[in-house]
């Protein structure tokens, strides 16, 4: 015996990560007469549930559909809730098969006949089989870390949540495009003492246009202290070091979130045998069937972009799984 337990069917297809675009990937596969299956190291839609709290997203409800199913909401920027709630229930819609909470740890086997090697929350071995595979595993999960001493002290996170806990502690800030601006703001409306840095001369033009003039204004009122062309040298358990374009800084410090992005999990995709090209290491796919360079496995989502993650949202990404299922849809000869 291998110690691992065996799925006892083939899907058609398995998708890796259960987020929208996951989702949309599965809805469009069973549309299409195939049998599908997500597979999730989280919970369903991992990513939107670890977004701060309070968190509105920058787009419309419309904008975040899939399956053809309304997103129903009062507001016109719908709030993270909301969409958690939506999720879940477009999920209960397409009585959507689910396994949550596995780590997909490797892959073997080819096109037609693929293992995927997972482990669950208690370390247990599991092995599910598809005929194809989809990767849709975002780049939330991967902080772009600062590699500075002190990084990994346990004041230190790389993701915002509430700003509660934060209440008349001084707190700073890396980074100076959204999540940045919206984790100073919000850290300073709820008595955080909020210092932000940004290597650059002033916030990043992408900031959204009802933010920018915002944190702009509250660093112009000195509510929020900010350091521009500035870096962090060194985290310590009381205080942070500066290098500012004046010399070093020691600052008094609580907290730091280091809101510096994220990235796709590009060992994974390589441990797949996809080629990663170009400086942005955008992975290998047919642009049309978006199948990799990998026979059988495709790819869909923020992913595809490699680091330029700022190209592919929820809003486009969507549209991934109708690409795929078509291509599919051909190649495993199945009629809807």
């Amino acid at each position: 015996m291998d110690g691992n337990t065996h799925s006892s069917e083939t899907f058609d297809v398995l998708v890796i990560g259960a987020g929208p675009t996951g989702m949309a990937c599965a809805i469009e596969a069973q549309r299409a007469g195939l049998r599908s299956v997500l597979v999730d190291k989280g919970c369903l839609c991992n990513s939107l549930f670890h977004y701060p709290s309070h968190m509105t997203f920058f787009t419309t409800p419309e904008l975040l559909e899939i399956g053809d199913i309304p997103f129903p909401s009062v507001n016109q920027k719908p709030s993270r809730n909301e969409a958690l709630e939506y999720y879940r229930k477009v999920a209960e819609h397409y009585e959507l098969y689910i396994r949550p909470y596995q780590n997909v740890d490797s892959v073997s086997g080819s096109d037609g006949d693929f293992c995927v090697h997972a482990t669950d929350r208690f370390g247990r071995k599991i092995v599910h089989y598809a005929r194809k595979l989809v990767v849709a595993t975002g780049y939330y999960d991967l902080p772009n870390y600062l590699g500075i001493p002190g990084e990994d002290l346990p004041k230190v996170h790389h993701y915002y949540d509430d700003p509660h806990p934060y209440y008349d502690l001084d707190v700073l800030v890396i980074g100076g495009k959204n999540s940045a601006a919206i984790a100073a703001l919000d850290l300073w409306r709820h008595g955080a003492r909020v210092t932000l840095v940004h290597r650059g001369p002033a916030m990043h033009r992408h900031v959204k246009y009802w933010i920018l003039p915002d944190i702009e204004n509250r660093i112009k009122n000195h509510e929020i202290t900010a350091h521009f062309e500035t870096s962090v040298e060194e985290i310590r358990e009381d205080c942070a070091i500066l290098n500012t374009t004046d010399g070093s800084l020691t600052i008094k410090n609580d907290y730091v979130f280091a809101m510096t992005g994220y990235h796709p999990d590009f060992d994974f995709l390589v441990s797949l045998g996809i080629d990663l090209e170009g400086e942005d290491r955008c992975p290998a796919c047919d642009p049309t069937s978006l199948e990799s360079n990998v026979a059988g496995i495709y790819l869909a989502g923020v992913i595809i972009a490699g680091e330029r993650t700022n190209e592919i949202f929820i809003e486009n990404g969507r549209f991934h799984g109708r690409q795929i299922a078509s291509d599919l849809k051909e190649k495993l000869s199945v009629k809807a």
